[in-house]
């Protein structure tokens, strides 16, 4: 640890250094102030970023699942792409010669803009962990609305590089619910076998699950869910199996088995980096400008769309401001920049004729946190893959798909800690605040209380099979549930409601959208293979009729 970590008042009797090791967690609960960046010898030059006045063909507003897919789909089709991206790139390493932070010891590579962390897990026996760090454009972004925080990915790859990789696609059942509007056969025998193709998704090896210490944790919940009659599955993932097996083994360096997670994984996980952006560079026909903000979007006077983009700095300063032009433009930001952006653009008269559907249908996809307290028979492992790979489905029964998290404290918790996705079916709605000059989110607290009596369809009947309670510290000062956030931000920009049934914003010929904001609200598992599949599903339609 460097000379300038802040002292922490943990618990009487505990050191301050076993205090930090003990509760640094899969969440950032040990947030010490990191250094400041600093020049490194070793970093290849970055391409030169996209220039003031230029033209393209195609331009793609973020590189999250939506924007990859386009992105490779248009430049295989012939078509030059630049993308915009407000994150970093994140390829180069810093002064510890990794590229990201562990998530046990947070620095000034692990939030977006903020100066004290904000860690979904906030809390440990009570104490609040989240300390000061300095500002810079960092990976995750924990974004305050009224009612909720949302948590999204920045840099090249967007949530890829900071979710847990379970890639996970919807039974068909439930499909319908998800999103009506389109042909279920053609996503379960097209789009979704093309998504996980493209995303690498494999699932872990059954008798290597039964085996390595560092799932003991998941091989307890398991117990868990089957003695309280509730089905448990495993996952796919995106993580390399063979690599984590290696790590096990300690022939590889640590990654997934070191906790990271949350603020990048440094090995092991098979981002967007690694598969569709990597494919689109292949091309020969895809750029990359990070650091760059798109804040307006027109009609521009000789055809096509005016887009003005302001350059950022390390510490969210803007450097230079641009204005290029655009052939196309694809619209995938996330669902919260995509649809923040666009209710901007309608209410200010850059794009009026936007529809009143613009904005509706966000949903958190029903995610709620808890955390129960084992019997000292049932330790859950003081080494924990942060990787998780398996769930309990109670979705017909309850509404509520609970992933089995991992806590990887480096000590033993007797903790079984839980991430849930459950069929809320509160929606929420942005729009423009002329006061402030910004977009709020009318969501409620309040809203939460249907997934945390989802989740209870589950844990209640666990924790009285089981004799157990649920752990109260890891929230605040005795809370039960972790209510107050998102990992899995879904919908603004409603699929055959805000645009036509491929995502295209049909006041406006050559404008689409093509990220998590036309899904509206809920996947009812995590989202990413179902985005994936779907801008599958909608560029190979705007290929086939508009190019």
């Amino acid at each position: 640890m460097s000379d300038n970590t802040p002292d922490i008042n943990g618990p009487k009797g505990i050191s301050r250094r076993g205090f930090i090791a003990g509760t640094g967690s899969i969440l950032g609960v040990a947030a010490l102030a990191g250094r400041a960046p600093a020049a490194w010898a070793g970093a290849a030059p970055a391409p030169a970023p996209i220039a003031d006045g230029a033209r393209v063909p195609a331009l793609v507003i973020g590189t999250g699942y939506g924007g990859s897919v386009a992105a490779l789909r248009l430049a295989q089709a012939g078509v030059d792409v630049h993308m915009i991206e407000m994150g970093m790139a994140w390829d180069t390493p810093g002064p510890d010669g990794k590229i990201f932070c562990n998530t046990r010891e947070p620095d000034y590579r692990s939030y977006w803009l903020r100066t004290r962390t904000k860690a979904p897990l906030n809390y440990f026996l009570g104490f609040p962990i989240d300390r000061n760090i300095p500002r810079h454009t960092g990976i995750l972004d924990a974004e305050e609305f009224g009612g909720i925080t949302v948590y999204q990915g920045r840099g090249v790859g967007g949530g890829s590089l900071v979710n847990g990789g379970m890639a996970v696609t919807p039974k068909r059942e439930n499909f319908g619910a998800v999103l009506p509007s389109v042909n279920a056969d053609e996503m379960y025998g097209v789009y979704y076998p093309r998504a996980n193709a493209g995303l690498g998704v494999g699932t872990i090896d059954p008798a290597w699950f039964d085996s390595t210490a560092c799932y003991q944790y998941a091989r307890v919940g398991r117990k868990h869910a089957q003695r309280s009659g509730f089905p448990f599955v495993f996952v796919p993932d995106v993580y390399d199996w063979d690599y984590m097996k290696q790590e096990a083994a300690g022939t590889v360096t640590r990654s997934a088995l070191a906790g990271e997670i949350l603020y990048g994984n440094n090995h092991g996980k098979k981002s967007l980096q690694q598969t569709y952006l990597a494919q689109a560079r292949a091309t020969g026909r895809v750029a990359i400008s990070p650091l760059h903000k798109v804040t307006s979007v027109a009609p521009a006077a000789g055809g096509g769309y005016a887009v003005v983009i302001e350059q950022l700095g390390t510490t969210g300063d803007v450097t230079a401001t641009k204005t290029v032009t655009a052939d196309r433009v694809f619209f995938a930001a996330g669902s919260v920049g995509t649809s923040k952006l666009l209710v901007m653009l309608k209410a200010t008269g850059a794009l009026p004729n936007l529809n009143d559907e613009v904005g509706r249908g966000w949903g958190d996809n029903g995610n709620v946190m808890c955390g129960r307290a084992n019997h000292m028979w049932d330790p859950t492992g003081a080494l924990q893959s942060a990787i998780p790979c398996c769930g309990i489905d109670n979705w017909a029964a309850g509404g509520a798909f609970a992933e089995v998290a991992p806590l990887p404290t480096g000590i033993e918790t007797y903790a079984s800690f839980y991430l849930s996705i459950t069929n809320n079916p509160h929606r929420a709605r942005f729009s423009w605040n002329a006061a402030t000059g910004k977009v709020d989110l009318d969501w409620q607290a309040s809203w939460k209380q249907p997934s945390i009596d989802m989740a209870k369809t589950i844990f209640d009947k666990i924790n009285a099979k089981e004799g157990t309670i649920y752990r109260t510290d890891l929230f605040g000062v005795y809370k039960i549930w972790g209510d107050h956030l998102t990992y899995h931000p879904l919908g603004g920009a409603v699929l055959n409601k805000a645009t036509d049934n491929y995502g295209r914003l049909t006041a406006y010929p050559g404008l689409y959208v093509i990220d998590g904001s036309l899904i509206p609200g809920n996947t009812s598992v995590n989202p990413f293979v179902t985005i994936t599949a779907l801008a599958e599903r909608n560029i190979e339609k705007i290929i086939a009729t508009d190019l």
